[in-house]
């Protein structure tokens, strides 16, 4: 039987959320400590742990079918790369930033600069639009000190909660492109990992649609369920069941998670009480 092989990050902050997703969608990896190269249990794959920056040409090459990989990392190296899925996790920003000292305006100020970044190809892109011309230092590994050593005037990295700038004593100035991880396809992937790659699809929707979502439950006075089903959106419609006490019901139904706050006052004012919400552990439509 053919294995799809799928790069995911060798360490880092990616690697911990691509072996959850693969977990969540049922996929057992047999893999021991430093390993490489590791096969799956419950799916015909296998994994390879891979420097992120090299993922890009691997996926080229058509060593690995697929790869969990930052978006950014493509933007820099792989644009000629597809993307099948979004991931909706290790989300963060490539930005531009300067010492807290630096009186910034605009990106105008930029002008002639040096710029320490592991992005050139990004950071160049970005100022070829802005029509701004400086000097770029490509480094690996931490930028952060660039400035502080007077390699450079600015720097280009990933942001993701800002601490690691004002730890340097930077600020972040102009945000040049937001990233998350993604799923990538080599345009070399055959047709019959093409098929496994849709499977593999379906189970990653079904899990990402369930972290996004909530099961709520509540009871309700029967006058009142005709406002509150107005109120809840739904997959369809939500299951409205009778409750042992007359008069009242059960309402059951799915919320996106991030709109339940929203329409909880509402509930609440229609005369719902107990309202429960539970996680969903996958999530098929």
């Amino acid at each position: 039987m053919s294995k799809i092989k799928i790069a995911i990050q060798k360490s880092g902050r990616l690697n911990e959320d691509s072996v959850k997703i693969l977990k969540d969608c049922g996929i057992s990896i047999d893999n021991g400590k430093d390993q490489l190269k590791a096969q799956t249990r419950n799916f015909p794959m296998e994994v390879m742990f891979l420097r992120n920056g090299d993922i890009p040409q691997y996926l080229r090459d058509g060593v690995v079918d697929i790869a969990i990989i930052g978006e950014n990392v493509l933007i820099e190296k792989g644009t000629d790369i597809s993307i099948a899925e979004r991931l909706n996790f290790s989300k963060c920003k490539v930005s531009l930033a300067v010492p807290k000292d630096f009186e910034y305006n605009s990106i105008q100020d930029l002008e002639g600069k040096r710029i320490a970044t592991s992005y050139p190809n990004t950071v160049n892109d970005y100022l070829d639009k802005k029509g701004i011309s400086a000097e770029l230092h490509q480094i690996s590994g931490s930028v952060e000190i660039a400035p502080n050593i007077g390699l450079a005037d600015a720097i280009c990295d990933i942001v993701s909660s800002g601490s690691t700038l004002f730890k340097n004593n930077l600020k972040e100035v102009e945000v040049m492109l937001t990233s998350e991880a993604v799923l990538a396809v080599s345009p070399k992937i055959s047709e019959e990992n093409r098929m496994l790659l849709e499977k593999l699809q379906f189970r990653i929707k079904a899990v990402l649609k369930a972290r996004n979502s909530k099961y709520v439950l509540l009871n309700a006075p029967n006058n009142k369920i005709e406002n509150i089903v107005k109120i809840l959106p739904g997959m369809r419609s939500p299951t409205v069941l009778p409750l042992a006490e007359k008069g009242w019901s059960s309402i059951h139904t799915v919320v996106e998670k991030n709109k339940f706050w929203d329409i909880l006052d509402e509930l609440k004012a229609e005369g719902a009480e107990g309202i429960l919400v539970c996680p969903i552990e996958k999530m098929v439509l």
